[in-house]
């Protein structure tokens, strides 16, 4: 990781725990036309901002699990904004496509909430544009927050009603 900090993993934890109440919290009222609205032309609806989240979970939760489950493995990278084009996440009714969210981010949270330090360092060689890289759990797991923290007040600022 170049330039950026990195989270403590309690911190990491704590923003991947409260992602998806987040997002309940700032749209659990509203209509389908208010989340798929835009709240200028060129800035993504709650709608948008949740697909995305969703394929960055897809893609880079995934990798988490493979580290996990296997001992250094090679995983070919992927964008996660291909990935969507790939996937019906923009196609899923919101509150559904949150409350797979929320259940996806259980079974990561069951993942890593109990790793130790060795299991926190485990990684993976990561193959696809460019020059191989090493990734660990760690590396993942705080892109997936320090990620979802801009995107979850974008959410917020969305769905203020004017």
């Amino acid at each position: 990781m170049t330039g950026k900090k990195r989270f403590e993993v309690p911190r990491i934890l704590e923003i991947l725990r409260e992602g998806p109440e987040a997002i309940w919290d700032a749209t659990h009222d509203l209509s389908s036309d208010e989340l798929r609205a835009r709240p200028a032309p060129d800035e993504w609806s709650a709608h948008e901002i949740l697909a995305h989240l969703r394929a960055c979970a897809d893609v880079w939760g995934g990798c988490i699990e493979t580290m996990l489950s296997q001992d250094h493995p090679t995983i070919t990278g992927v964008n996660p904004r291909r990935w969507i084009l790939s996937s019906d996440l923009p196609k899923k009714e919101f509150h559904a496509s949150l409350r797979e969210f929320a259940e996806q981010r259980r079974r990561l949270m069951s993942m890593l909430e109990p790793l130790g330090p060795d299991g926190w360092n485990r990684s993976a060689t990561i193959r696809g544009a460019g020059k191989p890289l090493t990734k660990t759990v760690l590396d993942y797991a705080d892109r997936l927050a320090r990620h979802e923290r801009p995107h979850i007040r974008q959410i917020r600022t969305a769905t203020i009603r004017g």
